[in-house]
């Protein structure tokens, strides 16, 4: 018998100390196609989450973000596009990640406003209070304990340091909640296998959504790390979900 205590690793009930290993074989494997399957699978929609992330983070010169489980770069371009006085860290676990990311042309185009990290979100590598804002998107469901990232944010934040996390969600109606299942076991990992050749790494993905809490849940979570003036906002029906919380 194990004494590690247990998780979820999809559907699966994995020890602790064996999920981070697992989710970094997942992206080690897709990191070359990643992007190509956010496109894909949402029908390019999670452009517009991102982009609705931004205009709710509103990025000011002089900000330094971290960005975790940011490894592709979609969230730092983003950010130094509207405030290109901004800095931005890109932490990531799966170096393989941060690699895409390093070869994307924007990432030679802000280099000197760039850092990439290889980083644990449970335990980040970076003093207190050295951030102006935290980003993660579509990454906290992938954490092990999720309170110790979130109590991490709050560490590295500076006070009036914001949290933004951009995670799938659970939609409110249940029909349409059926029909997005559907799809989602259906359709999704025969895509992964189809466009990366790893169908496994992709069902692991579709389970990950159905196993983080729903909005309220998920709001109350990031109160007991210590954030304030906690909100979320739905994109797309609830399909994803906005979070934002301030170090006050």
């Amino acid at each position: 018998m194990s004494d590690n205590r247990q998780t979820h690793f999809g559907f699966r009930t994995v020890d602790e100390d064996a999920k981070a290993g697992m989710v970094h074989g997942v992206f080690s494997s897709v990191a070359s196609r990643y992007d190509l399957m956010n496109d894909l699978m949402s029908a390019g929609i999670h452009r517009v989450w991102k982009t609705a992330m931004m205009d709710w983070l509103v990025p000011r010169d002089g900000q330094h973000l971290l960005d975790v489980a940011g490894g592709t770069g979609d969230i730092a371009f983003r950010f130094l596009d509207r405030a290109p006085g901004g800095r931005v860290t890109v932490c990531d676990m799966t170096e393989s990640m941060l690699v895409e990311g390093r070869k994307r042309a924007e990432a030679t185009e802000k280099a000197d406003r760039l850092a990439w990290v290889t980083g644990d979100a449970m335990k980040l590598p970076f003093g207190d209070n050295s951030f102006d804002r935290y980003t993660i998107s579509f990454g906290i469901r992938n954490v092990t304990r999720i309170p110790d990232a979130l109590a991490e944010a709050f560490r590295v934040l500076r006070p009036g340091g914001r949290l933004m996390v951009l995670e799938f969600s659970q939609i409110p109606v249940p029909a349409m909640q059926w029909a997005y299942d559907r799809y989602s076991f259906n359709v999704i990992p025969a895509m992964g296998q189809a466009v990366t050749g790893d169908r496994d790494s992709y069902q692991y993905l579709v389970e990950s959504i159905r196993q983080f809490p729903d909005q309220e849940a998920f709001a109350a979570m990031i109160r007991e790390a210590g954030f304030d003036r906690v909100q979320y906002r739905n994109l797309s029906m609830g399909i994803a979900a906005l979070h934002s919380g301030w170090k006050l």
